[in-house]
């Protein structure tokens, strides 16, 4: 069944971006993350929640930077994937390339953050945080210094007393279900999103917003369906040829004709049945006769 905005939690990629538009929201959130106060925050709204058919989809991720102009890609994980890995590498450098081609030197790129917010312990080590960042594998406390940082936040995570209690009241509410969302979590910050959600969830516009999102995604998931056809027709297509012209070895002559009719040919049931018809034949005008 189909969400609508009332439905969404945190954790719905929608509800995740609008909540963060809001730079007091991320801020408080890089904070968390960070340990650290942070003077400013600038969210860039052009670069979140719209239609980017050069990032292959819809971009939900929360794109900011800081005073210092440090710059952070935020995103919500709630479905396993195996390549996490890869994308915050493919997200380091999209950063990387949307600075160097607005003329920015190599030498004056930003420190970059690279931030997941996982609904599941993507490396199984009941952790609730997971950072890295460069370094020496000799020499464990040479650091790089490439300004590139990874963190892996999880709401599976068992290890509470390493981490701020700040920071699992958060995870628990990114973890909670919509009739557990509304409950409280004593934390001020987790207070502030459960404010910023119920005014999202009173705003036409975003309702609106949230409806051609859902429409962009249904058309997007059917054309890759569609694709996905076109690709498997494709491939039945080339397997029945190589299986066609194998069984043609067997004639000493093929006409050119002949290739050219098997090349033209679109129908997968037709080359079922051409390939019974040379399984038959016991010689090429028998087998040309058939399929005419």
């Amino acid at each position: 069944m189909k969400k609508t905005l009332q439905d969404l939690t945190i954790k719905d990629n929608f509800m995740f971006g609008a909540v963060m538009t809001d730079p007091e929201n991320c801020k408080g959130l890089l904070e968390l993350l960070l340990h650290k106060k942070l003077d400013r925050i600038i969210v860039s709204t052009e670069k979140s929640m719209i239609y980017h058919p050069e990032y292959k989809g819809v971009r939900l991720d929360v794109y900011a930077k800081d005073d210092t102009n440090t710059r952070y890609n935020i995103e919500m994980q709630v479905l396993r994937k195996s390549t996490l890995g890869k994308r915050s590498r493919y997200y380091h450098s999209q950063i990387d390339m949307d600075l160097l081609l607005s003329g920015s030197d190599y030498r004056e790129l930003p420190d970059t953050y690279v931030i997941f917010i996982c609904d599941f312990d993507p490396f199984g080590f009941g952790k609730y945080s997971y950072s890295f960042y460069t370094a020496c594998r000799e020499e464990g406390s040479l650091a790089f210094n490439d300004g590139l940082y990874t963190i892996f936040l999880s709401t599976a995570g068992k290890n509470e007393s390493e981490v701020p209690e700040a920071l699992v009241s958060f995870l628990k509410f990114v973890k909670a279900d919509l009739s557990e969302s509304s409950k409280d979590f004593h934390n001020e910050y987790v207070r502030k999103l459960q404010r910023s959600i119920s005014q999202i969830k009173e705003n036409r516009e975003m309702e609106e917003r949230f409806m051609l999102l859902e429409e962009l995604l249904q058309e997007e998931h059917e054309e890759g369906l569609r694709q996905g056809r076109i690709a498997e027709r494709t491939e039945n297509i080339q397997r029945l040829t190589d299986l066609l012209f194998s069984l043609l070895k067997k004639f000493d002559k093929l006409p050119d004709s002949l290739f050219e009719k098997i090349e033209a040919e679109k129908d997968p049931d037709r080359f079922m049945q051409w390939i019974q018809f040379a399984a038959e034949s016991a010689s090429l005008p028998d087998f040309l006769s058939k399929i005419e």
